[in-house]
């Protein structure tokens, strides 16, 4: 007689999708990754109004997109160093995006009444986004550079020597200029030679180099490096804007937290653009 057959195993597809592993010894492989938990602790609200909840983790996560930038800036930076065009467009891709993600994080405080807005404005006592550091090296990066703006850390000094370290190096645009000057563009000497501290002031020069690539083919690489930093400041004058916009529906014309004077200083700051030749350059074209 016969011994029976056994059954054949069944097919990975009829045994269904495998479950996610569930039993660790310790914390997850992603909050050791993540720090999910370390994130969700940050936030301490001073008052009792629960609107300042989302005040509060917009402005942590405006934080975390300013870290990433600055990164990707940085990276940019040292690979036009390297005459690395690719990777330095890779990195300004990548910040665009970043951007676009950080322009939308005002979404949640965008609509705030003024009396919303007086419901915990006060718990900020002297707290302003202006002393934010990492907001002011994502500032340095891009040319918007002042000793002044170190006041502030006097009492920082982690802070203070990072700010003052990035005070002293090229910007981002610094180091575009000079690569184009190695690529044979006639930039100004007076240009390559500034003090890196000051902030960065147009230059007929290079709007006549930007001019002359902009009248050039449309594929070239420095046309393309021009677009992508362009695309860059757009995004950067977009946050500026959105900024001064949500401020003015919050509390109007009246004096900002931290001793600023709040609508007019931010108008003063949408007003300006940065690369700026690759603006005016195009009025010529």
């Amino acid at each position: 007689m016969s011994q029976p057959q056994s059954p054949c195993p069944p097919s990975p597809e009829a045994a269904g999708p495998a479950s996610p592993h569930l039993d660790f010894e310790g914390t997850t492989p992603y909050e050791d990754y993540v720090r999910a938990s370390v994130l969700s602790r940050l936030q301490e609200p001073l008052s009792d109004d629960p609107g300042e909840m989302a005040f509060l983790v917009t402005t942590q996560v405006m934080e975390l997109w300013f870290t990433v930038l600055v990164h990707e800036w940085r990276t940019a930076r040292h690979a036009l160093r390297r005459d690395d065009l690719e990777a330095a467009l890779a990195a300004l891709k990548r910040s665009a995006y970043e951007l676009e993600s950080l322009n939308a994080s005002w979404k949640p405080i965008a609509h705030l009444t003024p009396g919303q807005f007086n419901a915990y404005r006060g718990a900020l006592g002297d707290a302003s986004g202006f002393q934010s550091a990492t907001y002011r090296r994502l500032e340095f990066l891009l040319g918007e550079k002042s000793a002044a703006m170190l006041t502030p850390y006097r009492g920082a000094p982690r802070d203070g020597a990072e700010l003052e370290k990035a005070l002293h190096e090229p910007s981002l645009y610094d180091e575009v200029l000079r690569y184009l000057a190695r690529l044979g563009h006639e930039i100004p000497r007076s240009v390559l030679d500034r003090d890196v501290s000051e902030r960065y002031a147009p230059d007929p020069g290079v709007e006549r180099v930007w001019q002359r690539i902009y009248e050039g083919p449309r594929h070239g690489d420095e046309c393309r490096l021009g677009e992508s930093l362009t695309e860059v400041a757009e995004l950067v004058w977009r946050w500026r804007n959105d900024h001064l916009v949500a401020t003015r529906r919050a509390m109007g014309a009246k004096a900002g937290t931290g001793g600023s004077s709040g609508v007019a200083w931010l108008e003063k700051r949408a007003a300006k653009n940065v690369f700026p030749e690759l603006w005016t350059a195009r009025s010529h074209v």
